[in-house]
């Protein structure tokens, strides 16, 4: 399997993952604290996928990394507004750990491609 196919299968995954959220989102009651919480995972649940399609495009390793670490936060940030959202809708909280579950495959598979790129960094002799 070669780094362009895993490349465009983890691009797809974010995707998938982003539309989980909007879905997720949509299906929220519209009380102000349900609300706060949906617009916030839709901002940072909606971003890891076209921030690592920005990742792909890099100019250089270091902007590569860059890019892909902001990726991580988002996931980050998004797995805990997913947490906080189970423990205040009683309602079908299994599929927000389902979404948990992706998030965080997600988010090590990303660790992991910054960690691999980081050790590639080329260092200058002299």
């Amino acid at each position: 399997m070669n780094d362009t196919f895993r490349s465009d299968q983890l691009e797809e995954r974010l995707i998938e993952f982003g539309a989980a959220i909007v879905r997720l989102s949509m299906e929220l009651r519209t009380s102000p604290e349900e609300r706060h919480v949906a617009q916030q995972i839709l901002r940072s649940g909606t971003a890891p996928g076209p921030n690592y399609a920005e990742a792909r495009g890099a100019q250089s390793r270091a902007d590569f990394i860059h890019k892909l670490e902001i990726v991580q936060k988002e996931l980050d940030e998004t797995c805990v507004w997913l947490r906080l959202l189970v423990k205040i809708v009683a309602e079908k909280p299994e599929n927000i750990v389902r979404i948990i579950a992706e998030n965080r495959e997600l988010a090590r598979i990303v660790t992991v491609s910054i960690k691999t790129a980081q050790r590639n960094v080329r260092v200058p002799s002299g």
